[in-house]
């Protein structure tokens, strides 16, 4: 199974989701490849924000060595699902023209399908570590659920 986490820069939200799952996989020795990417090209080849490291570091996880990609209809069509973080990812892929049935929101596995919020805007760790908090019980829940919708 292949999975594409997906948000806005891939520099905050979808690499703390692809270390997270990564961590997951390879604890549980799942056959799941994992991904990230961002709808916008903002962040191509930039590392993951300092603040994104830091929290995952302090989970025990290292996401340092991620680096940001734009989504492309041409290059991502293989992945089985692409998990999105909010409502306007989702859009960004229907309108790119991604299989509607392969799109997930990552909220749908845990968090009353609400949307992931940005942390990208906080000035301290808080908000980063609350984002933390949110997707590593969905990724959890995702992965243990087998996608089931």
């Amino acid at each position: 199974m292949k999975i594409l986490f997906v948000c806005l820069g891939n520099i905050c939200r979808s690499p703390l989701a692809e270390g997270i799952a990564r961590d997951l996989v390879a604890k549980n020795k799942l056959d799941i490849i994992v991904d990230s990417c961002g709808t916008s090209g903002w962040h191509i080849d930039e590392a993951p924000d300092r603040r994104s490291i830091v929290v995952a570091k302090n989970h025990g996880i290292d996401i340092s060595d991620l680096r940001g990609r734009q989504i492309s209809p041409y290059v991502d069509l293989e992945w089985d699902y692409y998990i999105v973080m909010d409502e306007s990812n989702k859009r960004d892929l229907l309108n790119m023209g991604f299989d509607e049935n392969k799109i997930i929101k990552l909220g749908h596995f845990g968090a009353d399908n609400r949307d992931v919020p940005d942390p990208y805007t906080y000035r301290d760790l808080e908000g980063f570590e609350r984002v933390f908090n949110m997707i590593e019980t969905c990724v959890k829940n995702l992965l243990s659920n087998k996608l089931k919708k």
